[in-house]
């Protein structure tokens, strides 16, 4: 046990968000980071880059905040955050409801395009204690989310979108052609925040000071 405290400690982790045995301050700043995240990344999806015709978007960074906080706090807090996310995606998207008809073009509606789509974020720091270097795990985690928001984009556009194929084309061809137009782009830009962020900041301690900073204050 002995060993294991000091392995967390070395790393700047704090072992008390990890067993959940943090106090009332921690967890009031994980709630607050938590919110502030949620937040940006709301408001980055409301400020998209490129919006496609049929839904869709590029943003900038706006899959960012959600895979920081389950890369600092964990999946299971990422996933919270994540589905927090979806329910309110699924709120300022209720209009493309109308556009479809039946309970199964409802639910493949509400779950791909929104609920698994938005929640899978909060998958993103899944690798963090699979791959030593912060850089690599959360880049990795980024490509996984959005891997998983394009195949529920895919089987959605597949299923109640096919109608906008043109004609000659399959859906198949449709829905990989339109989703992959803005996914790819929307999975560059999410990695290249990332690694900058993971680049600059300390991911593992509790204030997300920078790296020189850390270094600063060990040399001290």
């Amino acid at each position: 046990a002995s060993n294991f405290t000091d392995f967390y400690k070395g790393s700047g982790i704090n072992i008390a968000l990890l067993t959940g045995a943090a106090t009332k301050k921690e967890k009031n700043r994980r709630l607050a980071e938590s919110a502030l995240m949620l937040a940006l990344a709301i408001i980055l999806s409301e400020l998209p880059v490129i919006s496609l015709p049929f839904g869709g978007s590029v943003t900038l960074f706006s899959q960012v905040p959600v895979i920081l906080i389950s890369y600092r706090y964990g999946v299971k807090w990422g996933l919270t955050t994540g589905l927090a996310l979806s329910l309110i995606q699924l709120i300022f998207g209720i209009q493309n409801f109308s556009y479809v008809s039946g309970i199964s073009a409802f639910m493949i509606l509400a779950f791909c395009d929104y609920i698994i789509a938005f929640s899978a974020l909060g998958l993103g720091g899944m690798f963090k204690y699979k791959i030593k270097n912060d850089i690599l795990a959360i880049s990795l985690g980024g490509v996984l989310v959005t891997v998983i928001r394009f195949i529920c984009h895919f089987i959605s556009g597949a299923t109640i979108w096919g109608g906008y194929a043109e004609e000659g084309q399959s859906v198949l061809e449709y829905s990989f052609a339109y989703n992959i137009s803005y996914m790819l782009p929307e999975l560059i830009i999410t990695v290249i925040g990332l690694v900058v962020i993971a680049g600059v900041f300390d991911l593992n301690s509790l204030e997300l000071k920078t790296k020189i900073a850390k270094k600063e204050n060990k040399s001290k």
